[in-house]
């Protein structure tokens, strides 16, 4: 544990002590009190639980004891002499809240949500992991997010990673309570998503990647992302599949060229083709499989940077018909003409329309649609979308960018204008200081891992560690000490050190080689 001074927090007209410590907890909980206890965890203890939709949460507490610990507790319903009891409580707190009391005899977590009862218990299983016995020392926490969305997005478009780093990640997102898995899944390089209505989307549209053009097809067969799917819910992250349109669409041109809308020089087939009916249906079709297979009920459609390569819709009879009867101007109104009838075949499938800020002047019905504010020299796009009462996710490139070097001694990777994503920059990020009082439309904050410039496993570990707790942190909203927060990580250090992570040590930055690729 780590000292720190001694302090009083009101919170809801209790006082919390801040005993003579902190726990090693990231994110840090909101109110936290050191018992100056331990509590045995061995084969005496039973687990409790009072509802039985609180199944799922206590056999997960039983694996993941068993696969810190080595033994196995019984669970059920029966309170036992010493237990961890998961109590659901029937209120209306905030979803993810939730309550850890501890002494040497009984651990009890409470919420009135599923979801805040696996939030208390990461919390329990981070101070088990920094223990080095089986004696957890005991705290009483009362804990609640800032943000319901705490994300991390993966582009497996330019780089694919497969089953078991995806999970791996998503083991690491349970751990800091990140609960949004943003799937980038299509994008100019490879279709990484089975469709068997259009089979050589993978067959031909998953060949090649960002720096191998001819390398063999991967991508994720229906019954790999339903065991993904499955994974995460069991970890209470929601995943979020993106189709992006109607740009960055060359992989699936490559399968169905007669679906395409040409490019330009530097992005040959970068569009689907807006002036033919057939592309509707088409991409339709498309989205229904996809929903099907992610039940979030939310998929992204991109709509980002068409102007790359739609140069050559002036030269398409059906687009240029499309411009005359609806009587535009320039082919920035096709491009939305194209979103809002795709965003209605979502809202027909009963999904929310996710997209870019490029997106974010659409008329659109607000409680169906997410706009991602990403571009952070364009802050007027963040304002169009706040004026139109949109629900926003807070992206930006500085400080989110998760493929923008984090070191200035790093030489692989991204720069905007010299700047770059350090630690403190991801931990100090805040929604305020880009919507002062309108944060009720802000749904949350998430880092964008986009693999330009990320290959290997050990590339995506060595930018993702350990910014991701940073990111954690500053989603839940205790992101004020940044000092505090350094103390804490040391021992998270050690566990991605442990779990044979490739991390970057920002204590010692030439620990780990920056990865070349």
């Amino acid at each position: 544990m780590k000292k720190s001074i001694l302090f009083i927090l009101l919170l809801a007209g209790t006082s919390w002590l801040f005993a003579e410590g902190t726990p090693s907890i990231i994110p840090l909980p909101k109110a936290f009190q050191d018992k100056n206890e331990s509590f045995v965890l061995d084969n005496n203890v039973a687990i409790h639980y009072n509802d039985p939709l609180l199944a799922d949460e206590a056999h997960f507490l039983q694996g993941k004891i068993f696969d810190d610990k080595g033994f196995v507790l019984p669970m059920g319903k029966e309170l036992k002499e010493k237990s961890i009891a998961l109590i659901l409580k029937n209120d209306n707190e905030p979803k993810g809240a939730y309550r850890l009391t501890m002494s040497s005899q009984s651990i009890q977590i409470e919420s009135g949500s599923e979801e805040g009862l696996f939030n208390g218990i990461i919390s329990l299983m981070q101070l088990s992991q920094f223990s080095s016995t089986e004696n957890i020392p005991c705290w009483d926490i009362e804990d609640t997010p800032k943000h319901g969305w705490r994300g991390v997005m993966l582009d497996e478009s330019r780089h694919f990673f497969g089953k078991e780093k995806v999970k791996s990640l998503l083991d690491w997102m349970a751990f800091y309570k990140l609960n949004k898995f943003h799937w980038h899944l299509t994008d100019e390089p490879g279709w990484r998503v089975e469709i068997k209505k259009y089979p050589l989307l993978t067959y031909i549209g998953g060949i090649g990647n960002d720096t191998d053009y001819n390398a063999a097809p991967t991508y994720y067969t229906q019954e790999d992302i339903r065991e993904i799917v499955k994974y995460a819910a069991e970890r209470k992250i929601t995943v979020i599949p993106e189709v992006d349109m109607p740009g960055h669409a060359r992989a699936a041109n490559r399968a169905y060229p007669e679906f395409s809308g040409g490019g330009s020089e530097r992005y040959p087939n970068f569009t689907f083709n807006p002036g033919l009916e057939g592309t509707y249906s088409y991409l339709t079709d498309i989205l229904k499989e996809v929903d099907m297979l992610f039940p979030s009920q939310m998929i992204h459609l991109g709509g980002d940077e068409v102007h790359f390569g739609n140069q050559q819709w002036n030269d398409i009879e059906g687009v240029q018909r499309l411009m005359a009867e609806n009587n535009y101007t320039d082919l920035t109104e096709v491009e939305k003409y194209f979103m809002v009838r795709m965003a209605d075949s979502l809202y027909a499938m009963g999904n929310k329309f996710l997209a870019w800020d490029e997106m974010a002047d659409i008329p659109l019905p607000v409680d169906k649609t997410i706009i991602f504010w990403w571009r952070h020299e364009k802050p007027d796009y963040l304002t169009k979308a706040l004026d139109r009462n949109y629900p926003i996710v807070l992206c930006p490139r500085i400080p989110l960018y998760f493929d923008f070097v984090q070191h200035e001694s790093h030489q692989v990777g991204r720069r905007w204008a010299g700047a770059y994503c350090e630690l403190e920059g991801v931990y100090q990020f805040n929604a305020e200081q880009y919507t002062g009082d309108r944060t009720q439309q802000v749904l949350g904050v998430q880092a964008n891992l986009w693999t330009e410039h990320i290959k290997t496993p050990e590339r995506l570990d060595f930018m993702t560690f350990p910014r991701i707790s940073a990111l954690a942190e500053a989603a839940w909203g205790t992101n004020t000490d940044f000092s505090g927060y350094q103390e804490r990580l040391g021992d998270h250090l050690s566990l991605y050190r442990e779990h044979g992570i490739y991390y970057f040590n920002p204590f010692s930055p030439k620990e780990f080689v920056e990865p070349a690729e």
